[in-house]
């Protein structure tokens, strides 16, 4: 079972690291909340855009990460 759990998080940290390579800066900063950005946080297609896809990835990849290192460590 160690090992099925070492090869979760081989995985699960490569893709976060590549996932959060691949993801583009925010040159805005905390000027999106004021909306005085043109994509500001509610822009159209938020939820089909590559920066969504990539940020989903992320936070699954994060889960994953987490929960097996915490089940390996048990």
């Amino acid at each position: 079972m160690t090992i099925f759990f070492s090869i979760l998080i081989l995985i699960s940290s490569v893709s976060l690291i590549v996932s959060v390579l691949l993801q583009e800066s925010n040159g805005e900063g905390l000027g999106t909340i004021g909306g005085n950005s043109p994509e500001s946080l509610w822009g159209k297609n938020r939820g089909t855009s590559k920066q969504a896809m990539l940020q989903k990835v992320t936070v699954v990849s994060a889960i994953i990460f987490i929960i097996s290192a915490v089940a390996l460590a048990a």
